[in-house]
């Protein structure tokens, strides 16, 4: 889907800046799933509905302090050959959500799970340890 990471970086910028140049208007083959951040005892958690999309194309990952979640979703299908639509109001195509991680987080410990098109992510927090007291243990030398 994205041969190369910098790739999709260009163009979730683009996507980002023509979002916010539209102010949230979407057209036809754009495909925007909403999203839930919340902080939880396990860690920051983010929650993106995916119904109808493939657990094959989609992909979370952590690159520059952002989690990226990105994917495809089909185009439907009503299975009529031949309709033609009066109204058409689901979409699809290529998706790009990303959230900016503010803290300190463990990367390494994020853990993704889809079910029944919910996609819920969670990125533990790292302890915070700036005021905490520390005891560093002294070793004597003969």
């Amino acid at each position: 889907m994205y041969p190369d990471i910098s790739d999709f970086a260009l163009e979730i910028r683009r996507a980002f800046e023509e979002l916010d140049r539209q102010m949230g208007s979407r057209s036809a083959g754009e495909y925007l799933p909403p999203i839930d951040v919340f902080d939880a005892p396990e860690g920051l958690t983010i929650v993106v509905d995916l119904p109808g999309v493939p657990a094959n194309s989609v992909r979370a990952l952590i690159k520059g302090g952002v989690v990226i979640v990105l994917g495809e979703k089909p185009s439907a299908s009503c299975g009529c050959g031949g309709a033609q639509f009066h109204v058409a109001e689901r979409s699809f195509g290529r998706f790009a959500r990303g959230v900016r991680l503010h803290g300190s987080f463990d990367a390494a410990s994020a853990r993704a799970t889809l079910k029944a098109g919910e996609l819920r992510i969670v990125v533990p927090r790292l302890e915070e340890r700036r005021g905490s007291e520390i005891v560093i243990p002294i070793d004597t030398l003969s």
